[in-house]
């Protein structure tokens, strides 16, 4: 599970812990970093309040923390909180929430 972070993300954004690339194939080839897959999985770990709709009505957002998503490849914006690489996405840009 990853650490807390002290971040409280507007409307329906929400802040994803990225999974590590892997570092070798299904055949136990190492990859070089230029090599490696951008990941398109990560652990939610803060959620805004929902968006606001046009009447003034706030929509809740379908995920919580802790959940495990799958998100587009190029989605949301790369920043570095407290020594952690996290992506900020909408909640329109998570594909889906991986049941356990």
């Amino acid at each position: 599970m990853p650490k807390k972070i002290n971040l409280n993300p507007l409307d329906d954004r929400i802040v994803v812990q990225p999974v590590e690339a892997e570092e070798k194939t299904a055949g136990g080839l190492y990859l070089p970093d230029t090599a490696k897959e951008k990941p398109q999985r990560g652990t939610v770990v803060a959620v805004g309040p929902g968006k606001i709709l046009d009447n003034g009505t706030r929509v809740a957002v379908s995920v919580a923390v802790g959940d495990e998503v799958i998100y587009g490849k190029y989605s949301g914006s790369d920043i570095e909180i407290d020594g952690q690489e996290v992506k900020i996405i909408r909640e329109s840009e998570i594909f889906a929430k991986i049941v356990k």
